[in-house]
């Protein structure tokens, strides 16, 4: 069933150009633009630009997820195969399935708001120009990676995407924006250097770096011994960009120190690149040697979940000084543990978990990003502390529609029963309670307890958030005499309700000593809704996404077979 009727040939045509497209629209930015299209303020002409290649790249793949075949998605569609290297049999192979489909949409949509944020609220720093480029190119190489099905291919989209977002952070990011910039360039460099061998053995030892021949082989033309080198290799690789403990450390630095919509970026598209490359590559491919490390990725990916929570509950406490990005970056720690931890279990109920935790934390922690980036424009700073003061921080009070959006956002990404983050975890737990056959089901049951320990931790440290953040705090002396109640105007007492500014460290009513701050921007509700609308869509009907997945896991873990 499809819900329009498209050629296989203008199928084809679509998903090349979601891939090239953002390329080509790199290039064009970067040239000098025809006087009649630089308009009054060449700046908003560039940013302009941006939003139209990203909007009709968007359309492209909303038009290409109606052509899908959706009675079969385990069936590769759209596909493109041309002989790019013989020498190497190296193939410009495209194709997408149940599977990459999500992913690739959720991208699309995810670069689409970015882009729109940005044209009203642009970072401090170089030029738009470059800013554009840099953004379109990331979007163009994330892409990529989830639509080729040749294994150098993966690894030259895996890689282009690391040069984009280094300099997102280092020239438009804030505070130790350096620093961060290179301890991110520098991990994930490591990891892919290592990654790049594990796929070079595999392409020799089977003669092949077509990732369909592989994964119908499912492991058959490749020793045990050159499995778990092979997963050992691109394992390390892909932990580093999910990122999985202890390989973790450069996320919190990255997300602190880039602007908001790198931020999304990163959280909404980029940490699902390592989780794909373990399902589309080494779970079919080297079936034995992930057998062989599952429980060693189990039980990272729950030692994961329960230290992002417990970093979180430290930031989270009063006195600490917590910044909230870095919360929510040590939050994606545990979001991503799930994920890990579902893969681990090799069975068809843990991976659809994994896959639908991957597109839950996409949509819920993009929009974390963006509220916390919209309460550090309005504050002036993420410091936990500085919002949830004595001083009527509390953004019920102050900015009542941006204060829910922001608890509405938190109670998702604890996974409350109805939005989009409980489905994942739930699936991935109930894989981990019956994993495959070969794996020890005590150990992993086990490791299922502890990550059910870790979601009521998620819970205790969103919860203290939001009391936090969207309740503020009540100042150790709170009773006012009359006279401080009612301040005093020139022409007499000052009306009921009224605001005015009151010096910081000083208390009284909210109501009648705090400003308000601006709400919810007309720009900030286009790019915020989708995602929001879209949480509750996924935790109402998870059947939508689910239908898709679970056929084409299915016949991934069985080796290509139906």
């Amino acid at each position: 069933m499809t819900v329009i009727d498209i050629s296989p040939s203008v199928m084809q045509f679509l998903l090349a150009f979601i891939v090239v497209a953002p390329l080509l629209g790199a290039l064009a930015d970067l040239l000098p633009a025809p006087p009649g299209l630089k308009g009054k303020n060449p700046d908003q002409a560039v940013l302009r630009h941006g939003v139209t290649v990203t909007g009709a790249v968007l359309v492209a793949a909303i038009v290409l997820a109606a052509g899908f075949d959706h009675d079969h998605p385990s069936k590769m569609q759209a596909t493109t195969d041309i002989s790019w290297i013989p020498a190497l049999d190296v193939r410009i192979h495209l194709g997408i399935d149940g599977i990459s489909l999500p992913l690739l949409v959720l991208t699309a949509l995810l670069t689409f708001l970015c882009a729109l944020y940005s044209y009203f609220k642009l970072p401090a720093g170089p030029s738009p120009k470059a800013f554009v480029a840099l953004v379109l190119v990331l979007e163009s190489g994330t892409l990529a990676t989830f639509a080729v099905l040749d294994l150098l291919l993966f690894f030259l989209a895996f890689e282009m995407v690391l040069i984009p977002m280094y300099f997102l952070i280092a020239r438009w990011g804030g505070n130790q924006r350096q620093a961060a910039a290179w301890k991110f360039i520098l991990y994930t460099l490591l990891g892919s250097v290592v990654m790049l061998l594990g796929l070079l053995l595999i392409g020799l030892k089977s003669g092949t770096f077509d990732m369909v021949a592989l994964a119908t082989d499912n492991g058959r033309g490749l020793t045990t011994s050159v499995q778990v080198i092979a997963v050992l290799a691109i394992g390390l690789g892909l932990a580093v960009k999910t990122p999985m403990w202890p390989l973790h450390s450069w996320l919190p630095d990255a997300h602190t120190a880039a602007p908001t919509v790198g931020s999304v970026l990163l959280a909404g598209v980029l940490l699902k690149m390592g989780t794909y490359g373990f399902v589309r590559i080494l779970l079919p491919v080297a079936p034995d040697g992930m057998r062989t490390f599952a429980p060693y990725l189990a039980a990272f990916a729950v030692v994961g979940i329960v230290y992002g929570s417990l970093a979180c509950l430290a930031l989270a406490r009063t006195g600490a000084k917590g910044d909230l990005k870095r919360l929510i970056a040590y939050s994606s720690v545990g979001h991503m543990g799930f994920v890990l931890l579902g893969i681990a279990t090799m069975t068809p109920t843990g991976i659809n978990g994994a896959l639908f935790a991957n597109i839950a934390h996409g949509l819920i922690t993009g929009l974390l990003f963006f509220l916390v980036g919209a309460i550090k424009d309005r504050y002036g700073t993420a410091d936990l502390d500085t919002l949830a003061g004595a001083t009527g921080a509390a953004l019920y009070g102050r900015a009542p529609r941006l204060g829910a959006l922001l608890a509405f956002a938190a109670v998702a990404s604890l996974g409350l029963p109805g939005l989009a983050g409980f489905w994942g975890e739930m699936l991935t737990l109930f894989g981990a309670y019956s994993p495959a056959e070969g794996l020890s089901r005590p150990a992993f049951r086990t490791f299922m307890a502890i990550g059910a320990f870790g979601t009521l931790l998620t819970a205790a440290y969103m919860l203290i958030v939001v009391r936090r953040v969207c309740m503020g705090e009540h100042a150790p002396h709170s009773r006012l005499s009359p006279d401080d109640q009612a301040p005093q105007t020139p022409d007499g007492p000052e009306p009921s309700g009224a605001a005015v500014s009151q010096p910081p460290g000083s208390a009284g009513p909210r109501s009648a000593t705090t400003p308000r701050l601006a709400d919810i921007h007309p720009y900030e509700a286009a790019a915020w809704t989708p995602l929001a609308a879209l949480t509750v869509v996924a935790g109402l009907w998870p059947a939508v996404l689910l239908g898709l997945t679970d056929p084409a896991v299915q016949q991934l873990l069985a080796g290509g077979k139906s």
